[in-house]
């Protein structure tokens, strides 16, 4: 062979190693994935739904940005619980830094609504929206490391940035002659916003803790007592009151393990896309 040939072997065989091996690099992480679900499933008797969100990275311009809890998100996450019996458990591992209100909210009613028992898997942190979810469990699953955040709204737009609603109506409470309109707007939104999370939350507690308690803890985590990234760690979320325990499973941490950091966008809400039946838990 020429150095001409010699060279472009060379370039194929580099192309090939560049576009064929992350690929089943990728195939084989997801499909080991789906296996630790499976076995999860069949350990604890359940349908496991996963809700991760990492940092991810643009794949041209190398910039990071958070992936949240979106509409593409509830839609996909309903779905997995109308394939699931209604007597079926439900084990949702989530790992987020929040999201969108709404979002949050229709996954959380999704799963308060499910007849079998709810748990959610909390291996390092289930902020925001993703502790709006988790108030909806019959049981929450913490590493003894791992943290809620309040669920107090945020408000303002992309080129101003966001501010807690209860700071805005601080703020609202001093004299200023200059204030604008839309200042007041915001003001009233913000009251808006706040009433209708504390509303959610009570909600979403009902049944599970005392009226009085309920009402108690809505205020508490919607009306801006701490910094949106108050970490509420395992023992304040006990002497708060929530259901939590440290038993999580030691296949979770593994199963975490298959969810790196990649440039490709993946679906966050991942389940086994099969209908299930009852008896299908000891298969």
């Amino acid at each position: 062979m020429t150095a001409g040939s010699w060279i472009l072997l060379i370039v194929f065989v580099a192309l090939v190693l560049l576009f064929v091996v992350p690929r089943v690099m990728r195939w084989r992480r997801d499909r080991r994935r789906r296996e630790l679900i499976r076995r999860l499933e069949h350990e604890r008797g359940s349908r496991v739904i996963t809700l991760i969100h990492r940092q991810e990275i643009m794949t041209l311009l190398g910039l990071p940005f958070s992936r949240y809890i979106d509409i593409d998100d509830s839609e996909q996450l309903l779905r997995a619980i109308r394939m699931t019996p209604p007597e079926m458990p439900i084990d949702l591992l989530l790992h987020t830094p929040g999201g969108l209100v709404l979002a949050s909210d229709q996954i959380a009613y999704a799963l308060k609504r499910h007849e079998g028992r709810v748990t959610v898997i909390v291996p390092h942190f289930a902020m925001s929206g993703g502790t709006l979810i988790a108030l909806a469990a019959d049981e929450i699953l913490m590493d003894p490391d791992a943290v809620l955040g309040p669920v107090d709204p945020q408000l303002g737009s992309i080129p101003r940035g966001s501010w807690p609603a209860a700071s805005i109506l601080k703020a609202l409470e001093k004299d200023n002659p200059n204030r604008d309109d839309e200042t007041l707007i915001l003001g009233d939104v913000a009251r808006k916003a706040i009433d209708q999370v504390r509303a959610t939350v009570r909600e979403l507690l009902e049944g599970r803790v005392p009226d009085e308690e309920a009402e108690r803890l809505a205020a508490l985590l919607s009306e801006g007592r701490w910094t949106h990234d108050y970490p509420i760690r395992l023992e304040e979320a006990r002497q708060l009151g929530l259901p939590v325990s440290d038993a999580v499973p030691e296949l979770v941490y593994e199963l975490m393990t298959l969810y790196p950091r990649r440039s490709q966008r993946r679906p966050s809400v991942e389940f086994i896309p099969t209908p299930y039946r009852t008896r299908d838990r000891d298969r």
